[in-house]
């Protein structure tokens, strides 16, 4: 009998996830913990595996759609299937949610005119509103525009992109199913130009701008709007982690200067030891495995701030921030205090890489007990690193240099 499958819930932390890509097509077999897609969370991009048996019968939601867990995805059942009541069902429980929008009619114009609108902001239906709240939009008004109130079919995380965005869906041109406008129309509607107009200076909405941020207008006094980029979950959740840690975490920052030079003398001399093996450490492997013994010394540093009662480690775990394109990633040293220098250097090396792929587990990028983050080979002499809630401190590294 053919099923909906929801989007799973792939980390405790989930809130939404995009679908990078469909690994089955429709007309596929599938079988039970097949790769279907795959799908970028707030952390990594994770595999999301079938827990059924049959064949992909359809796929309800296209690749690059961000979505809300439990979300239908796609329906699976025997080959040949009427799956016509499920697609119905899928298309009431969707449609319920849609929000109804009036705009006021245009008046009848030669060209397109531009007016600016009060849209009545979308707000869930579970949760009335105890005022009419509205956004202003700046909007290009079609040529015909309709009189009479209409529905908008979207989802809701589409009408929330669209709040943020400050876009009136009643203007934006739906390419889904039935009309239904989805996150890709609302994304190439920027700045009130729809997809396929032109800016000033000749760019194209939804384009990057010819030569990228900054480039120069084409002609002399003519100004572009911003180039509108979307934010990815891993974006979104650190900007809202920082802003919750700088806001509920009372951070206060120690500030020394350390004679490094026995250090780098004892990594030469590691590095002689290791060049046979092609393996080599770094400073900063050298550094967390000094944090790892200090926090030894000194437990009550090794702690987490639990709301009314405060956990002292046993173990000594280290969170390493790793920067990539979308953000920073704090895959863990596990146990890093019974780990010797070598070790640790392979391991910083192995969850650095995959990292940057995003091909890291949950598992290793959650629970540490003690941050360090390095910014010294970008020759940053002092910053200030932001504690990463749960854990009580971080250690901000900069540069090495000569003095007398």
């Amino acid at each position: 009998m053919a099923k909906i499958i929801g989007l799973p819930k792939l980390s405790p932390t989930m809130e939404e996830g995009t679908l990078v890509a469909w690994t089955k097509k429709e007309g596929d077999a599938v079988d039970v913990d097949d790769l279907l897609a795959e799908v970028e969370t707030d952390k990594a991009t994770m595999e999301f595996r079938s827990f059924d048996r049959g064949v992909l019968l359809k796929i309800l939601v296209p690749a690059g759609e961000t979505l809300e867990p439990d979300v239908p995805v796609a329906i699976i059942g025997k080959a040949g299937e009427d799956i016509s009541e499920l697609l119905a069902q899928v298309e009431s429980a969707t449609g319920s949610a849609t929000a109804t929008v009036a705009v006021p009619a245009a008046e009848p114009a030669a060209e397109p005119a531009t007016a600016t609108v009060a849209v009545p902001a979308a707000e869930p239906a579970t949760e009335p509103a105890t005022e009419p709240a509205t956004v202003a939009a700046s909007v290009s008004a079609p040529e015909s525009a309709p009189a009479s109130d209409a529905r908008v079919l979207s989802s809701p995380v589409v009408r929330r992109l669209a709040r943020e965005k400050s876009i009136d869906l009643r203007a934006v041109q739906g390419s889904g199913p039935h009309g239904r406008i989805v996150k890709r129309d609302v994304e190439s509607y920027a700045g009130g130009a729809l997809a396929g107009e032109r800016y000033p200076g000749g760019a194209l909405a939804g384009e990057r701008y010819p030569g990228g941020v900054g480039a120069a207008v084409a002609v002399r006094g003519e100004r572009l709007p911003p180039r509108v980029a979307k934010a990815s979950s891993m974006r979104r959740t650190i900007a809202r982690r920082l802003t919750e840690s700088k806001q509920t975490v009372p951070h206060y920052y120690l500030t020394i200067d350390v004679d490094i030079g026995p250090l780098a003398d004892a990594r030469k001399a590691m590095n002689g030891e290791l060049e046979a093996e092609g393996r080599k450490v770094s400073l900063n492997d050298l550094i967390i495995k000094a944090a790892a013994v200090a926090l030894r010394r000194v437990p009550e540093v090794n702690a987490s701030w639990m709301g009314k009662a405060i956990h002292y480690h046993q173990v000594v775990d280290i969170s390493i921030a790793v920067a990539i394109d979308d953000g920073l990633m704090t895959p863990v040293i596990r146990d890093a205090d019974q780990k010797g220098i070598a070790q640790i250097a392979d391991e910083v090396r192995d969850l650095a890489t995959r990292a940057r792929d995003k091909k890291l587990q949950p598992e290793e990028m959650t629970n540490g007990t003690f941050s360090i983050s390095n910014l010294g080979m970008f020759g940053i002499e002092e910053f200030a690193a932001v504690i990463n809630p749960p854990e009580g401190a971080i250690l901000a590294v900069g540069t090495v240099r000569n003095e007398p």
